[in-house]
């Protein structure tokens, strides 16, 4: 059946579209875009005061599924990421055990097409049980489904095994995601190292753990030919090694997260665990630097780096909590408080939640041409609400924007043409109902 989206104004920037328009769906797919279609049997979605965009895709997801289910599931989180207007994650390796076999791949896939309401890619890891000595059967993982690989959790210290996972993963046109971190600097550190972490007398991480190992990798991405993603960046330092590696026309992207953009290590002093996450919060001229970055496009990627815990592992002294936070059903309206502010265009930041990941990975879907999956989001960018991780569709509850007003909201997912999640409620049982 045809289903017709009426009155709201489109943008997709791999398109070049921003403005009313019309927005035709068949058969799973964007069958017309333009002013007076043909209604004829149609559906009509009247969006009339709506923005409508490409699906949200995060390439950084953990959803916790194989062995860690009580933190979260493929079901709870891809639910999480409709409510979010995100139509596609990818699910990083780091569960129990490590998907670093076809078979973890292939259960993955299984269960997200029997529980998951949107798509779900794999990430395999680069080394056999994300240790960083023997390198995973990358090929085994392409062929089984993987979008890429990485040791995400962990950083892939040697330099010889990171230069032949490239190679390898060069070889089956696969992205290598990098964990940005020096282990020997980093050793031991909670929170950003700098005034405030002098002030709490807390072990503290330097920048440079970060930016030694981005530079690194950028060295080794030059040589090798592969394209690298790096995860995670936070830092002004790591800000000025992507600029010049994309100047250098690199095949080299890198993704920020919205608490990177939005929250300074001045949260710390709270000693809630709920702040602490690796890499750590930093500065305000690190955050300043950020932004500055996803403005000017060399940040090209927004990714929540969803990381689920239960309340006994967050519940803790600062110290021995576990890193990390929830973001999937926060991310797009933190990032939409850029374009509020008048920091980034609205094109720039739609861009970062859409046509940058599909780049940066080679996935399909972060544009509504014609013929591109019918993956949508519709958004009231005006909507005001309140965070309150309770009535999240998320498992867990480990936010650090709780009790914020934000401003911008997805109404309605569509993922494959079928709508999974409208006015607050989840409508679909499984991705098989959107192929």
């Amino acid at each position: 059946m045809k289903t017709i989206i009426t009155g709201a104004h489109i943008v997709d920037p791999y398109s070049g579209l921003d403005g009313l328009s019309d927005i035709a769906i068949e058969d799973g797919k964007v069958a017309a875009v333009g002013a007076g279609l043909d209604r004829a049997g149609a559906e009509i979605i009247d969006a009339a005061g709506l923005h409508l965009f490409p699906g949200l895709i995060d390439v950084h997801v953990h959803l916790r599924e194989p062995g860690q289910e009580y933190k979260e599931t493929i079901a709870t989180g891809t639910r999480a990421a409709a409510a979010g207007g995100v139509t596609a994650v990818c699910a990083m390796p780091n569960t129990n055990p490590v998907n670093d076999s076809a078979s973890v791949t292939k259960y993955i896939l299984d269960k997200a097409s029997r529980e998951g309401v949107c798509r779900v890619y794999p990430v395999g890891a680069i080394t056999k049980g994300s240790k960083g000595e023997d390198l995973a059967e990358i090929g085994e993982l392409a062929a089984a489904g993987c979008v890429a690989v990485t040791d995400d959790g962990h950083p892939v210290s040697s330099p010889l095994v990171m230069r032949r996972a490239m190679d390898y993963a060069r070889g089956f046109g696969l992205t290598v995601i990098s964990h940005c971190e020096d282990l020997s600097l980093a050793a031991g550190g909670v929170m950003n190292e700098g005034e405030v972490s002098t002030l709490l007398g807390l072990p503290a991480i330097p920048s440079e753990a970060e930016e030694s190992m981005v530079a690194r990798d950028i060295m080794l991405a030059s040589r090798t030919g592969v394209r690298l993603h790096l995860a995670h960046l936070s830092t002004k330092g790591s800000m000025e090694l992507l600029r010049g590696a994309r100047a250098a026309g690199l095949n080299v992207t890198g993704e920020t997260a919205p608490h990177y953009f939005t929250l300074t290590d001045e949260e710390v002093k709270t000693f809630d665990a709920v702040y602490k996450m690796n890499p750590p919060l930093r500065t305000a001229a690190d955050l300043v630097a950020v932004r500055s970055a996803l403005s000017a496009g060399v940040v090209s990627v927004i990714a929540t780096d969803h990381a689920p815990h239960a309340r006994d592992e967050k519940e803790l002294e600062f110290e021995a909590a576990a890193n990390g936070v929830i973001g999937l059903e926060t991310s797009l309206a933190l990032s939409l408080a850029l374009y509020h502010e008048g920091i980034a265009s609205l094109k720039t930041i739609v861009s970062a939640l859409t046509m940058g990941p599909a780049s940066a990975l080679g996935l399909p879907g972060g544009t509504l041409k014609v013929g591109a999956p019918a993956d949508i989001a519709l958004v009231d960018l005006n909507e005001k609400w309140v965070v309150e991780p309770i009535n999240f569709q998320s498992k867990a509850d480990n936010c650090p924007f709780a009790g914020m007003t934000l401003k911008g909201r997805a109404v309605r997912t569509i993922v494959g043409g079928v709508t999974v999640y409208s006015d607050g409620k989840i409508t679909a049982q499984n991705i098989e109902g959107a192929k």
